[in-house]
């Protein structure tokens, strides 16, 4: 089963924003990704490029089932069907994503705590990324 594990954040919110992904099968970590997204996007901006990034370094790996772990609850549940995209700019990455959903048979959106242990790598490439000026 691969497994991808994506954060994005903006400091300030809106501010600069970064994104920080992994891309796992089981324990073993098979590429890590982070890239400054913009001097003024929303968390929630960042979030969605997160995923977006995830499912195209995803589609290396598998075409089969996916497994896509974030801490934004907004986002998940988004996905999910349990909450509207009003939105205009989230409903257009959230477009996006359910395009790239067409590249695998099927996709599990999982919501973690922030503090799960490959959550926290992702918050770190990208919290990399916004360090570096």
């Amino acid at each position: 089963m691969i497994y991808t594990n994506s954060d994005g954040g903006a400091r300030g919110n809106p501010g600069p924003g970064a994104i920080g992904v992994i891309v796992r099968k089981d324990g073993e970590i098979l590429t890590k990704y982070s890239k400054k997204i913009g001097k003024f996007v929303t968390n929630n901006v960042a979030e969605y490029e997160a995923l977006i990034k995830a499912l195209e370094l995803a589609s290396n790996y598998t075409k089969k089932e996916l497994t896509c772990i974030l801490d934004s609850e907004l986002v998940v549940k988004q996905l999910l069907g349990e909450y509207r995209v009003k939105n205009e700019k989230l409903l257009e990455l959230f477009l996006k994503v359910q395009k790239l959903q067409e590249r695998f048979d099927k996709i599990i959106y999982k919501h973690v705590s922030r503090w799960d242990k490959f959550q926290v790598i992702a918050d770190e490439l990208l919290n990399k990324e916004l360090d570096n000026k």
